[in-house]
């Protein structure tokens, strides 16, 4: 690492973590866990809300979202931004089968310095690890 191309800075969407966990519970049951994770109303039926580009509401947190791209129990894409910021960031969540479960996967870009992708790093990483602890 040098200071010139530092990990985790893009030329294209600034700073960037990636984190991700195996867990093993069905690709349904992981997206309903990460979706009341985030605070993002999910629910299946006809009363099911629809996340179609450019939806914009509010978590439970009272984090701003704008959904940018969704399939449900695989992909959101959104601009999020937590009360406490005063920027939006990319924030992509994708469910993926695997053989012992489903991976959560989450990439969050367009974070202003390494200061705040670390900070992001612990965050999203103690999200997932509580998620797979409350299933073990």
């Amino acid at each position: 690492m040098n200071s010139e191309n530092p990990v985790g800075k893009t030329k294209g969407q600034g700073w960037e973590i990636g984190v991700r966990r195996t867990l093993p519970v069905s690709q349904t049951k992981a997206w309903q866990m990460i979706m009341d994770a985030l605070g993002i109303p999910w629910e299946e039926g006809p009363e099911a809300p629809v996340y179609e580009k450019s939806t914009t509401f509010e978590a439970s947190d009272g984090a701003s979202i704008e959904i940018r791209s969704y399939e449900a129990y695989n992909l959101i894409r959104m601009r999020w931004q937590p009360r406490d910021w005063d920027f939006a960031s990319t924030l992509q969540i994708r469910v993926i089968h695997a053989k012992t479960g489903a991976t959560i996967s989450i990439h969050h870009e367009w974070l202003q310095n390494a200061e705040q992708r670390e900070q992001m790093r612990e965050h999203w990483t103690a999200l997932l690890d509580g998620l797979k602890e409350s299933v073990d």
